[in-house]
């Protein structure tokens, strides 16, 4: 039987049917009464007669060509949807896609209808090929005449030769074209895809493939590009702008002048200048103040010049020259300056006036709160003690003015005092110098500067103390007989405290004259230099001393020594009185 399924008969079962051999080929025919096998007979079952007029129906044959079609169209269809599917997800692809899909292509159409036309190949004959159709003349509508079974209006069109096919249409897309595409981008165009109802389009692939469906009705959207450039033109500018603006202000701090008033100010104002602050800082709280107008006029018109800590008493809307002039005139300083050696009772009246509160009111504040004023623990450790602030309230320059409360004030002091003293171990250095505590030492060396007077006696003066302190001291039998402590007692500052046998007979713990060894407490508010040289005093033999002069103390290591340096002393007296 044949590709067909029927037996060969004396002409082709349809000659045109290009499915049924290829009757231009070249190649080789049997000839009658020949096989196709190369000339060998065929064998045939002799049980099984020759069924000649058992063929296949050719319209069934038919319809199954065309099934077989149809099922090769569907797959050609199925392959083309599965390109274009890849193309739309493969967009950066898409070149490389598109040559895959011409070679898929061509290959398809080599296995679909690689027939032998114009291909040069000449393909092995199918078997039957020019065999006789034994039907030839005997069926109606099979001779005479070439049935078209393509014919129907539902047939799928029959296969061209190679030479008249054409190349199914591809997809194009716009960066196919070689010519310059007018520009889409909807940062350009102001078209984002939507309709002026605000919905996109049904299918983004159609409009990519320029077959988008028309919007009938619907005029073209404004472009919005001139909006676009107009809001990056503005940042633009602004960003410009800023640049510029923090350039100049950089440029000002730099090497531009500084801010300033002009003229001498009005009004009056207050302000605090904290102990080690530097021109820096003074010119800023005298901006914040209203004082200045700027921090670098006043920096610029101090100069390097000092300014001392305390309160000022100045005027806002000032110059930084004429705020620079002003502090440094003392009249404008309002502050309280506390020399070494002066005692509390001193200090309080100073506090008094400067807070003009009633006189008095410092003093009851420091004897009621003294426990809470930041003492050290090991001062006020004697009950005969008459001021637990004596020698506390620290030689310095403090800002003292209305407003202020007393109490305020001496914390600040008794800080001051606890942060210089509290720079040496006090209770080693004690019981080095043979002293009994701490509070012992400040009491020497309030001792030192109440009787030197002087920075170059100071450490002389402070030997003459350690040596009457000896238990062997032979010459004032270990009683120091100070004036400096008749004059705390009498609260008064006198060089001619009386008689020696007078001055024994005053009965009072602070009597130096009568009572041995070191009073309770200090005497007076010692300053640095009378503090380091009551804990380094100098060498030497010296148990008396007497001041002719200010500028000379004389020395003597026994009593009549003493008494002939008195002597000179009373010379200078007369001399000066005269």
């Amino acid at each position: 039987m044949t590709e067909y399924g029927r037996s060969p008969g004396s002409e082709p079962w349809h000659p045109e049917d290009p499915l049924y051999g290829d009757q231009g080929w070249g190649g080789q025919q049997a000839a009658a009464g020949q096989t196709p096998y190369g000339g060998q007979p065929q064998q045939q079952d002799p049980q099984q007669p020759q069924q000649y007029g058992t063929q296949q129906d050719p319209y069934q044959q038919y319809n199954e060509q065309q099934q077989y079609n149809g099922q090769q169209r569907q797959q050609y269809n199925q392959q083309q949807q599965q390109q274009y599917n890849q193309q739309q997800q493969q967009y950066n692809q898409q070149q490389q896609q598109q040559q895959q899909q011409q070679q898929q292509q061509q290959q398809y159409n080599q296995q679909q209808y690689n027939t032998g036309w114009d291909t040069g190949q000449q393909p092995a004959m199918p078997y039957g090929a020019g065999r006789p159709d034994p039907y030839d003349g005997q069926q109606p509508g099979y001779s005479g005449e070439n049935a078209d079974y393509y014919a129907t209006p539902e047939a799928y069109p029959p296969p061209q030769p190679p030479s008249r096919r054409r190349a199914e249409p591809e997809p194009t897309t716009d960066w196919d074209a070689e010519a310059p595409q007018e520009e889409t981008h909807p940062f350009f165009t102001g078209d984002d895809g939507r309709d002026d109802d605000g919905e996109y389009d049904d299918d983004p692939r159609e409009s990519r493939r320029g077959g988008g469906r028309e919007r009938r009705g619907k005029g073209k959207k404004k472009s919005r590009n001139g909006c676009a450039c107009l809001v990056v033109s503005l940042v633009l500018a602004g960003g410009l702008g800023g640049v510029g603006y923090f350039g100049y202000q950089f440029w000002q701090g730099q090497f531009g002048a500084a801010e300033d008033f002009s003229g001498s100010g009005s009004g009056s104002t207050q302000v605090e200048i904290p102990k080690g602050a530097g021109l820096g800082e003074i010119g800023s709280i005298l901006k914040e103040a209203g004082v200045v107008k700027s921090s670098g006029a006043f920096v610029s018109a101090a100069d390097g010049k000092s300014i001392q800590a305390g309160v000022y008493i100045l005027k806002k809307g000032m110059s930084g020259e004429n705020a620079v002039d002003l502090m440094l005139d003392p009249a404008s300083r309002n502050n309280l300056i506390v020399p070494p050696g002066k005692r509390n009772s001193w200090v309080y009246e100073q506090v008094d006036k400067r807070l003009e509160v009633k006189v008095g009111t410092t003093k009851a504040v420091a004897k009621a709160k003294a426990k809470t004023l930041g003492l050290p623990d090991w001062a006020d450790d004697n009950p005969d003690i008459k001021d637990p602030l004596e020698g506390f309230l620290f030689p310095a320059t403090y800002p003292v003015a209305k407003g202020m409360k007393p109490e305020a004030v001496l914390q600040k002091m008794v800080a001051q005092a606890n942060a210089e003293f509290g720079k040496k171990d006090l209770k080693a250095e004690a019981e080095r110098l043979g002293l009994k505590s701490p509070l012992q030492v400040l009491t020497v060396a309030s001792l030192v500067q109440a009787e030197g007077k002087y920075k170059h006696d100071f450490d002389k003066v402070s030997r003459v103390v350690y040596n009457r302190l000896k238990p062997n001291n032979l010459e004032t039998v270990g009683r120091l007989e100070f004036d400096s402590t008749i004059n705390y007692i009498k609260s008064e500052s006198t060089l001619d405290v009386g008689a020696v046998d007078d001055l024994r007979k005053l009965k009072d713990p602070y009597n130096t004259y009568n009572v041995k060894g070191l009073p309770p407490g200090p005497i007076a508010n010692p300053g640095l230099d009378a503090f380091n040289s009551s804990l380094k005093p100098t060498p030497g033999p010296w148990y008396y001393f007497v001041s002719i002069t200010e500028d000379k103390t004389l020395f003597a290591v026994t009593n009549a020594e003493h008494e002939r340096n008195r002597k000179k002393y009373e010379a200078e007296q007369e001399k000066s009185g005269q």
